[in-house]
């Protein structure tokens, strides 16, 4: 079994895995640019608004202070926004929002801020400077949509409301129900909960190389929010399938609470 950083430093060459395990469809391009003319509107809107509010307030100022102001209030609505936006929703601008997409690192894990930065800056050169032509050609040439903002970034943007939902419950390895039960889950986040559950969900599609490799690397990512480790025979799979097992049945149990124990029925594991 791996833990902690060890995951991190196998080969990433996982892309097209991930995308499979995960389910993460890749946006249409449609869809993108529908989506991004909604985030370009809305900031061309703030650019103007904030222009000619600078320039009633300043009037009498220093043309030259004027200016200043306005080219940095322009830059802060070009890269702040879509830095902001991406890094507090995890991936999800307004005009994402609207289209169902999210923005996801390459390996399906959320937007970190450099990576809503990066895209960013260069959005403001390949979108703005250049007129959208930059970011048009790269995402029509490439399979996934990506624009050169996701390569430097490495992101990939995905269609939430494409995404297939299984009922099928993760049964609980019985020989490690007790370390389950004592263990700390609270850390773990939703995104990094169905990226296992969707791993083990489609273990048996997966080659050989690909269940190891990604065993490993989600491993890893649940064991930096999981605590204490397991057992150290227990395998990926099986150590992934207790964590996902016991989250469920803490959520069932807290539901039942609310609810007065009503019978609702538990939430997917």
């Amino acid at each position: 079994m791996v833990h902690g950083h060890d995951a991190y430093d196998r080969p990433a060459e996982l892309v097209t895995g991930d995308a499979v395990v995960l389910d993460l469809r890749p946006a249409g391009f449609a869809t993108r640019a529908v989506a991004l003319l909604i985030d370009v509107l809305l900031q061309g809107a703030a650019i103007i608004g904030t222009l000619i509010l600078v320039s009633g307030v300043a009037r009498g100022v220093d043309p030259a202070a004027t200016a200043a102001v306005q080219l940095g209030l322009t830059v802060l609505i070009i890269v702040g926004y879509p830095t902001a936006a991406e890094t507090l929703t995890r991936g999800r601008s307004l005009g994402k929002f609207a289209l169902g997409l999210r923005v996801v690192g390459t390996d399906g894990s959320p937007v970190r801020f450099r990576q809503a930065l990066g895209r960013a800056l260069t959005g403001a050169v390949e979108i703005w400077v250049g007129s959208g032509v930059i970011a048009l050609i790269t995402s029509l040439i490439n399979r996934d949509g990506r624009r050169v903002g996701d390569f430097v970034a490495g992101t990939l943007v995905v269609s939430e409301r494409a995404a297939r939902r299984s009922p099928e419950e993760i049964p609980m390895p019985p020989r490690l129900a007790g370390w389950a039960a004592s263990a700390e889950l609270s850390g773990l986040s939703a995104e990094t909960a169905a990226m296992a559950r969707q791993y083990l969900l489609r273990f048996e599609e997966l080659s050989e190389e690909a269940r190891y490799e990604m065993g490993i690397r989600i491993a890893g990512l649940v064991s930096g929010a999981v605590s204490p480790p397991p057992p150290p025979d227990a395998s990926p799979p099986e150590y992934l399938a207790a964590v996902l097992a016991e989250r469920r049945r803490r959520e069932a149990e807290r539901l039942a609470a609310r609810s007065g124990g009503a019978g609702f029925p538990p939430p997917p594991g």
